[in-house]
């Protein structure tokens, strides 16, 4: 499959089933099972993966093109489906010996669906710094955690599971695992009801005594710290910026056709034509829209040419991204008006959906103080 295949499968899957359902999948807080199922027919879940393992070996292009798509219809769905090839990058990545050529295959097939288990309480959003420990059992390890954020949480078939390592001395001495969802003494630990992103189910699991066999250890002990900035970080930063593309880009094209279609009766004009006040917002709000799409793309660029300022554009991507997606649906939920806070518009899920985006780890604020670090030659951790 090449990258027109690809976005234009992502396009039939958004148009026919995440756009109808999302108002209602939104308001029930539900996990979209038709939408999961119809991404391993499409080709898309193993899009990253190898040809050896039966991918399709596409790159940050594909891959932002395809979540800022899921996006414009459903961002709590692009979402889950970001997570799932951070999981999978992440386990295509495993090391020599790592028993995971049958779930790579399966991910291919479009058979399995996985996600990342790395936010914990006590770390909140250091997401690289797990507070848990794994402990060595035979050959293996047990694990215990509380882990307050799993985007799938209970629809996931596995789960990329981080933990200090044993004989960890610091918080970046971590390692990560895979967990299967058939693990005992996994759980999820309670229902998610976010205000934003509701239906991609991220909720608090638990693992209690959980076994993990050698080989579905996926780094080399106290490499995992690794594995989350070289492998997760650039393609969940560059995930959530296409995210907030996305969200951008509905809530363009959603003011645009409200302000075509409300008029003023009494003037026989719509709301367009006779306030150039709000169409000077919705200029603006196309600007910035514009101006994310650049930034996208200049990450994607950099991750296709890797140069010395490639982690600086990484860390700015999200920052920034977060922040129009934020003041664009703002600015669409000011032009909508009545429509928009009333819920008749579906302005108003974008609007928590760019807040909820903004919040997730590495936060806004975190990637400022690493971007102001990396700028003073500071060593970020």
């Amino acid at each position: 499959m090449n990258h027109e295949t690809a976005v234009s499968n992502a396009k039939d899957i958004a148009d026919r089933i995440l756009a109808p359902a999302a108002r209602q999948s939104d308001k029930e807080a539900r996990f979209s099972s038709e939408a999961i199922a119809a991404l391993g027919p499409a080709g898309l879940l193993g899009i990253t993966l190898p040809t050896e393992v039966g991918g399709s070996a596409l790159g940050p292009r594909t891959l932002a093109a395809v979540v800022a798509t899921f996006a414009e219809a459903d961002a709590s769905a692009a979402m889950v489906y970001l997570m799932h090839i951070c999981g999978t990058a992440t386990i295509a990545a495993a090391r020599p010996g790592a028993a995971v050529a049958q779930t790579l295959k399966d991910i291919s097939a479009g058979k399995h669906l996985t996600t990342l288990a790395f936010s914990e309480a006590g770390s909140r959003s250091h997401f690289w710094a797990p507070v848990s420990r794994a402990k060595r059992s035979g050959a293996g390890v047990h694990l215990s955690a509380k882990k307050s954020w799993v985007t799938s949480a209970g629809h996931a078939q596995s789960y990329v599971v981080s933990a200090l390592s044993p004989e960890g001395k610091g918080p970046t001495e971590s390692t990560l695992y895979l967990c299967t969802s058939g693990t005992p003494g996994l759980s999820v630990a309670g229902p998610w009801d976010g205000l934003g992103m509701r239906a991609n189910a991220s909720a608090p699991m638990i693992l209690d005594d959980c076994e993990v066999a050698p080989g579905f250890q996926l780094t080399d002990d106290g490499a995992g710290f690794k594995a989350m900035l070289e492998v997760v970080l650039p393609l969940f930063n560059l995930g959530t910026s296409a995210v907030a593309l996305g969200l951008c880009r509905a809530a363009v094209a959603g003011t645009a056709a409200h302000l075509n279609a409300a008029r003023f009766e009494h003037l026989g004009q719509t709301l367009g034509e006779s306030l150039p006040t709000i169409r000077a917002q919705l200029a603006t709000m196309q600007i910035d829209t514009d101006g994310l799409a650049a930034r996208v793309d200049d990450l994607v660029d950099h991750l296709e040419r890797p140069r010395d300022t490639t982690l600086l554009r990484v860390l700015e991507s999200k920052a920034a991204a977060g922040d129009v997606a934020i003041a664009v649906t703002s600015a669409a939920m000011r032009v909508c008006g009545g429509a928009a806070f009333s819920r008749h518009l579906a302005i108003e899920r974008l609007f928590r959906d760019a807040h909820a985006g903004a919040v997730m780890a590495p936060t806004g604020d975190v990637l400022r103080d690493f971007i102001g670090k990396a700028i003073l030659g500071i060593p970020l951790f």
